[in-house]
């Protein structure tokens, strides 16, 4: 079972993690508050996070054309909703609830 390491503002999580899952469900069931406002379908952006470590996976057309809509994104930058998890990753996550003071969003589905 793959293992993902969050880097998140209350401090670092590790948990293990279903393969084949969306990466944004497996960091909101596991206490990590990130932002999903467009329901998981790669339009708004704001489940991104960074990829310190891991695989990813490949990055499909709609997650590249709405990152490059985006001036403040590195090359490690992803969204977590399209992120299917297949290998450990350590992960920093870009924006939660908790810092904006944001909803989360409605819950992407799988």
């Amino acid at each position: 079972m793959p293992r993902i390491t969050a880097e998140a503002a209350a401090g670092t999580v590790a948990f293990d993690a279903e393969e084949g899952r969306k990466l944004v469900l497996a960091l909101e069931d596991n206490g990590v508050d990130i932002l999903h406002r467009c329901g998981g379908v790669a339009k708004c952006t704001t489940c991104r996070v960074e990829i310190l470590a891991g695989d990813p996976g490949e990055i499909g057309e709609p997650e590249k054309l709405i990152l490059a809509t985006k001036t403040d994104l590195n090359d490690h930058t992803r969204l977590s909703c399209q992120v299917r998890i297949m290998d450990d990753l350590h992960v920093k996550v870009v924006r939660q609830s908790s810092v904006e003071g944001l909803d989360a969003g409605g819950r992407p589905t799988e």
